[in-house]
């Protein structure tokens, strides 16, 4: 898929951030486009915007889902093949997720099942539902979004991040599983995995919203999330064009930011200190190719403040 004119794309978590983004492009490029988010106003803002913006061939609808829910993301694949007319789907991007249950120790069961069921059971999901109307394409690409939290389960000293960590290795390990599945067994369809650092979003926020929490009244909390994303080394935008190009270029595994390549890098090359962060530091250091790479470990810090 080296062009994008005239496909179909479902995009999860289109409401904000690389979601709302990837929209945005991909409409702009020819591709008509179903959104869906949690968020009901969020979602049908990005389709609004996508909309104005795109060529006048190009149909975008925004959709309410919640993931999690395999009969929300059945319904949403129904409106999707009602509202635009199709018996397939070209391009499926399962980029919903959140964060939250930090610690399975500390943390309540029930905000550690809800991040791991947004993240992981809604990419199963979306993959069960959406795959016969991908090999009906005839040349469909699912592209599920990890995280550098698929192949290093941390943050960092003192900030465990179990439930989302969880869920971006299990997403990571289908999504490599699949590539020999479907050459084998539904050549019409091949798989990407994304693989995002710290990329500028509203992500803090909209876990917090996600779990139900009320607005802050602290404005130091406030700060912290915008800070987040304003702060971050990539814009959404930057990020959404470098998954739509690994799209394009065919690439299975598509690293997002120069701090998930360095992080790949050092995990790789010294897999035993992985959680040894001085001696990950020094194999970060060895590997990086930039200096501005170093910086890594404050940049994967970042991704939840405490």
């Amino acid at each position: 898929m080296d062009v994008f004119v005239g496909k179909l794309a479902a995009v999860t978590g289109g409401g904000s951030g690389m979601g709302r983004e990837l929209v945005r492009q991909l409409a702009a490029q020819g591709c008509s486009v179903a959104a869906c988010d949690w968020n009901a106003v969020a979602v049908a803002d990005t389709a609004a915007t996508a909309q104005t913006n795109a060529p006048d061939s190009v149909r975008v609808s925004g959709h309410v889902c919640d993931v999690s829910d395999e009969a929300q993301v059945q319904r949403f694949r129904d409106e999707l093949l009602r509202e635009h007319a199709a018996d397939h789907v070209d391009l499926v991007l399962s980029n919903a997720g959140i964060g939250g249950g930090a610690s399975f120790v500390k943390s309540s069961r029930e905000e550690w099942e809800r991040t791991f069921a947004v993240d992981w059971w809604g990419t199963y999901y979306c993959a069960r539902t959406f795959l016969p109307l991908l090999i009906a394409s005839g040349d469909g690409v699912l592209v599920n979004t990890s995280s550098v939290n698929g192949f290093w389960a941390s943050l960092g000293p003192g900030m465990p991040n179990s439930a989302y960590a969880t869920a971006k290795f299990a997403i990571k390990g289908f999504t490599e599983a699949l590539i020999e599945d479907l050459r084998t067994n539904a050549p019409q369809v091949r798989v990407a995995l994304v693989m995002p650092g710290h990329v500028g979003t509203d992500i803090l926020a909209n876990i917090r919203r996600a779990h139900g929490t009320p607005e802050p009244d602290d404005t130091s909390v406030a700060r912290i999330e915008t800070g987040f994303r304003d702060k971050a080394p990539l814009t959404a935008a930057a990020a959404a064009t470098l998954i739509l190009d690994g799209v394009r270029s065919g690439a299975w595994r598509i690293l997002v930011g120069e701090d998930a390549k360095v992080l790949d890098a050092a995990v790789r090359a010294r897999p035993e200190a992985a959680y040894d962060y001085a001696k990950l530091a020094l194999a970060a250091a060895k590997t990086a190719v930039e200096a501005r790479a170093s910086g890594w470990l404050a940049a994967i810090r970042s991704l939840f403040p405490s």
